[in-house]
């Protein structure tokens, strides 16, 4: 719609049909000023349109400037663009036509301050409102006038018999590439408009748009272009309302100084689905759309099966063929003016994917959404984390790219040691570009495995993380000291671990000494032992990385030392749940400290503290029997000692469910004990063949809990064992018969063995 002056185009934000329509509106206007939605903070950035290293789809990240410390992150907000929207197509024809170029929607600033006192809400990005977006897919801030908002595209589509709002748009605006859409647009949203309730954050924003294109008139200029979503244009066409009123619903607005720059995008962030408002469902499509000269239905499917055939999939030229001549079937059947992408998908999943869904997915995934990552200069302005990350980056051959890549590092080679460090400390600032994977474990401690993969978002991340320092390193260092000064043990051995990886040496004496004191303090052995693991493994992991560790061995010596004080008195009066906790702690530190034997003398104080111990009447079967176990292992008890201690728990005078736990305790882990070790697999045996039926069935649970914890192969290998123990009608004795007894126990039981065996003999 236009006067003789101003000239309002709208436009579907994103799409392709409206993007090209309008750069032929443009380039027969020639207009000497173009007015753009979008926040006028970004003005200065106008300029870095016209350097081609700018690549779409890119966005405009705005957030407020004097934050506090995370804050920016939190009221951060995006206007993304892509090769097919307006909003671009008009910032390359003004760089290229030496046009200004000015945005004129409401300040990025007044969003921020409205919105500081309000819940945080998702991340996804605040835009002008699309005209077609659902309901459901409103920006941030709009949430509470949800209800009251109008779909104006569902309601003509609606009116012209279409059950798809979608297909009803792609018919009227983007398969028509010689009709100029504006004018019609304009006429059906004021007629909308005219129904519709008023929404008063569009009244603000519109309000300032007007002031905006009365300033552009006032300078002077005779050819004012805007381009604007579509629902706005009744409000910025024709004859303009006072600009008193305008001022008016303007005035007291709170603001915050707010800074905005370029960052890369992707078009999966473009999908509605990813929770961005103004989203499309197939930027892939739309991307094809607008850059296909020609034969876009066929020159899209050449595409799909090329897809297909990188993955190995016999797809040949005729099932392209037939393809195509499904897709123009349909739309003919539907009465479509050509193939749209309802058409296309059916005759790609039929003929192409040959009706398989995981195909389909693959090609949705692919080429629907698409997998595209836009690129930014750079000499654009960023944060100074930012600016550090990226040369890193390439010094280091690390690509942002938006497909998952897969990096195995040798921790021997500088360049992958940097690498390894890089990644941890992003990980500890909230950025998770790269993910710790296991692919080499058989290939010792030298070996890291990381899946990588850039999500626009961690832009944001990173403004956030730059109130910590302005390199990397010094962020991930301030982070770090911040949250041990609150963490408990638990998250303190993790962080020192994470400290280690990313070698921060200015962070781990300040994480130490937090270590230390709250080990100091803490009495919950649980814990304690909880805090063993991550420290062996950063012991470890020290070596490997050619990092200093003195300091951590002591804070680690004294730390068991509390552990073996402590362990008497925490492993009693414990619950079954209890007791299985502190099972998982025990087979954790055990383990853990077995890593350290050759460097530390921590291995043989523990196993005396466990030698103490497992004969103590008063522990639970469960523990007992895995401290029976370990010892076992462990080579403190030999073979024999260890059956003569199970074969008394599993004596006629231990409860069965007592004994039960024993026997899960000892057995747990796997197997290949019973397998191996046949006088003991004799001993389970005759314990559970004496088992009365009742006592069976109360401990049955118990055992089935045992054994299904073994692999597969282990139990039919056990089941075999037991199956050769029955074939000869007896069972073989047990070492235990020809054992040495201890005088002094026999001795004790000999009084009660006779008045037993007296009284036998009496009844008789």
């Amino acid at each position: 719609m236009s006067t003789d002056r101003v000239h309002v185009f709208g436009v579907r934000h994103h799409g392709p049909g409206s993007a090209r329509a309008l750069v032929r509106a443009l380039d027969e206007l020639k207009p000497d000023i173009i007015l753009v939605e979008g926040p006028p903070e970004a003005d200065g950035l106008v300029a870095l349109a016209a350097d081609e290293r700018l690549e779409p789809p890119v966005a405009l990240l705005a957030y407020p400037t004097n934050a506090a410390k995370g804050e920016q992150g939190r009221n951060a907000s995006f206007w993304p663009f892509a090769v097919f929207s307006p909003e671009w197509q008009a910032l390359r024809w003004a760089v290229s036509h030496d046009v200004p170029l000015r945005f004129c929607d409401l300040p990025a600033g007044h969003r921020f301050a409205a919105r500081a006192a309000e819940p945080a809400g998702p991340l996804d990005g605040t835009t002008p409102a699309d005209p077609a977006a659902e309901p459901g897919d409103l920006p941030e801030g709009e949430a509470a006038e949800e209800e009251l908002r109008v779909d104006p595209i569902a309601g003509l589509a609606h009116a012209a018999g279409y059950d798809d709002p979608e297909r009803w748009w792609e018919d009227v605006i983007e398969h028509r590439r010689d009709v100029p859409p504006f004018e019609a647009v304009a006429e059906a949203m004021a007629a909308v408009r005219e129904v519709a309730p008023a929404i008063s954050e569009d009244l603000v924003r519109e309000a300032y748009m007007r002031q905006v294109l009365r300033a552009a008139l006032k300078e002077g200029h005779q050819r004012v272009a805007v381009v604007c979503g579509a629902w706005h244009v009744p409000a910025l066409a024709g004859d303009l309302p006072p600009a008193k009123d305008d001022a008016a619903l303007l005035k007291g607005l709170p603001s915050i100084p707010a800074t905005v720059t370029w960052v890369p995008w992707t078009h999966g962030r473009l999908a509605s689905w990813s929770g961005y408002g103004a989203g499309v469902t197939a930027p892939g499509w739309y991307h094809h759309l607008f850059t296909a000269e020609d034969q876009p239905v066929e020159r899209w499917l050449v595409g799909v099966a090329g897809v297909l055939r990188d993955e190995d999939l016999a797809v040949s030229s005729a099932h392209v063929i037939e393809s195509a001549r499904l897709a123009d079937t349909l739309a003919v059947l539907r009465g479509r003016p050509v193939p749209g992408l309802a058409e296309v998908t059916e005759a790609t999943r039929a003929v192409l994917c040959e009706g398989d869904d995981t195909r389909l997915e693959l090609v949705q995934r692919r080429v629907v959404v698409g997998e595209r990552l836009g690129a930014v200069p750079p000499d654009a302005p960023a944060v100074p984390l930012a600016r550090d990350l990226d040369a890193t980056a390439r010094r280091l051959k690390l690509n942002q790219q938006a497909l998952v890549t897969d990096h195995d590092l040798d921790l021997r080679k500088s360049n992958d040691l940097d690498r390894s460090r890089l990644l941890h400390r992003l990980r500890l600032l909230g950025v998770g570009w790269g993910t710790p994977v296991q692919r080499k474990s058989g290939k010792g401690t030298f070996w890291e495995s990381w899946q990588l993969q850039w999500h626009p978002e961690y832009a944001v991340d990173l403004i956030a993380a730059s109130a910590y320092g302005t390199t990397v390193e010094q962020a991930a260092t301030a982070k770090a000291v911040e949250a041990a000064a609150d963490a408990d043990l638990a998250a303190l051995t993790g962080l020192l671990e994470s400290c280690l990886l990313a070698q921060l040496p200015a962070a781990q004496p300040a994480v130490l000494r937090r270590l230390s004191d709250r080990a100091a303090v803490d009495t919950d052995v649980a814990q304690l032992m909880a805090a063993v693991p991550a420290l062996a493994r950063t012991l470890r992991y020290g070596d490997v990385r050619a990092t200093s560790t003195d300091a951590l061995a002591e804070v680690l010596t004294g730390l068991v030392t509390r552990i073996r004080l402590g362990l008497p008195g925490a492993l009693t009066g414990l619950d079954d749940d209890a007791a299985r906790a502190m099972r998982i702690h025990l087979d954790a530190t055990h383990e853990a400290l077995s890593l350290l034997a050759e460097r530390l003398p921590l291995r043989t104080e523990w196993l005396d503290t466990l030698a103490r111990l497992v004969d103590r009447p008063d522990l639970p079967g469960l523990l007992a029997g895995r401290l029976l176990r370990l010892l076992r292992d462990a080579g403190t008890l030999d073979a024999d000692a260890a059956e003569l201690r199970l074969a008394r728990a599993l004596t006629v005078g231990v409860p069965p469910v007592t004994a039960a736990g024993y026997v899960e305790g000892f057995l747990s882990g796997g197997g290949l004990l019973l397998v191996h070790d046949e006088a003991l697999l004799a001993l389970t045996d005759r314990w559970l063949s004496g088992l009365a039926p009742d006592v069976f069935t109360a401990v049955l649970p118990l055992l089935r809990r045992t054994f299904a914890a073994f692999a597969a192969p282990e139990r039919r290998a056990v089941g075999e064992q037991v199956r050769r123990l029955g074939s000869g009608g007896t069972r073989p004795q047990s070492d235990v018969d020809d054992v040495e007894l201890d005088p002094a126990r026999v001795a004790r039981v000999l009084p009660t063995l006779e008045l037993l065996l007296a009284a036998g003999r009496g009844a008789r």
